[in-house]
């Protein structure tokens, strides 16, 4: 019987990390979640978890937590994530994505933790030269948040050979959806991803849902991108961590997707086959720092890791953001 560690989870109030926390209390894991709820929320954090409120800089209390809790492994979500922002920002992404990185990964050789689990990105690729994408592509950002998640993968890379603290590194493509009981979801005001707005929409929470450049080289000249399941993003994690238990000598780098691709408005389209409705939709210009398309190649991870998706279906991720947007509603009532 694999032993299973008490877990720290940063960014475990927001999107992913929550859905994270979710899979590894139902695995029978003991765990904690530190979030500065910035961009979290406390409700989002269940039953069974440890909560600390503060920031994953803060030396000493990811020191205290590490020693209260008895941690011997960290998920880390914590981090900006919107591309656009990025661009008209970098220093801030520098600061939230690599620097208080450094700072988490400095606590946890200081306290012997032996592993790593890290929130990566496509965005790490640039601009693909082919598609699908293989891990071993050249990795040439073209915003500050690709760029600041590639240099946190190198530092948990020269980490492990200096200290010998494993670490997975997962490459997210484009993630969705929500858990399958309603229990977490994306819950950002203002949140930027296109399922999340797409069923805002069709809420009524948005007038229309905006389609950011027509002219890429794509079959139909809107974006495509690889839309993952968050909880079958956070059943890897789980899974993951189990590998890097197993095999404490190794380190992993992983793309997390389903390798089928969707344009923007394919999207949208299922969107509407799903709510029974039309949204409406305005054409604009593309945003800076978006490529045309970023389509995972998985069969690293299929083959490294017993895991098999349970959710790959558009129709069922929307679904999903669907359900979970109409909780929200209930969760947080609008203000007259």
């Amino acid at each position: 019987m694999q032993p299973k560690f008490p877990v720290l989870v940063t960014g475990g109030a927001g999107y992913i990390g929550s859905h994270a926390v979710l899979a590894l209390l139902d695995g029978g894991w003991q765990v904690s979640v530190i979030d500065d709820l910035s961009t979290g929320f406390a409700f989002a954090v269940p039953d069974g978890a440890s909560f600390y409120e503060g920031d994953i800089s803060d030396g000493a209390l990811v020191a205290r937590i590490i020693a209260e809790q008895g941690i011997k492994a960290i998920m880390h979500f914590a981090g900006s994530i919107i591309v656009p922002e990025s661009v008209d920002n970098p220093l801030k992404y520098y600061h939230n994505n690599t620097a208080k990185s450094r700072s988490l990964i400095e606590s946890a050789v200081n306290a012997g933790v032996a592993h790593f689990l890290f929130s990566s990105t496509a965005a790490t690729y640039g601009i693909p030269q082919s598609s699908p994408i293989q891990e071993d592509a050249p990795k040439e950002p073209i915003n500050p948040y690709g760029m600041s998640k590639l240099m946190t993968e190198a530092m948990l890379a020269d980490v492990c050979r200096a200290h010998g603290m494993n670490y997975c590194a997962l490459r997210y493509f484009n993630v969705a959806g929500a858990d399958p009981a309603a229990r977490s979801g994306q819950s950002t005001a203002g949140a930027t991803h296109l399922i999340k707005v797409a069923v805002e929409a069709a809420l009524a929470k948005r007038e229309h849902v905006a389609v950011f450049g027509t002219d890429f080289d794509t079959p139909d000249g809107t974006g495509v991108r690889d839309y993952i399941h968050v909880s079958d993003l956070a059943a890897a994690h789980v899974l993951a961590l189990e590998a890097l238990i197993d095999q404490p000598e190794r380190c992993l780098t992983m793309n997390c997707g389903y390798g089928r691709g969707f344009s923007v408005l394919e999207v949208l389209d299922a969107v509407d086959r799903v709510t029974n409705q039309t949204i409406k939709r305005r054409m604009a210009d593309r945003r800076a720092g978006d490529p045309a398309a970023l389509v995972s190649d998985n069969s690293r991870i299929m083959k490294t890791l017993p895991w098999t998706p349970r959710y790959d279906d558009l129709g069922t991720i929307i679904e999903h953001a669907l359900a979970w947007e109409r909780k929200l509603s209930e969760l947080r009532p609008p203000v007259s």
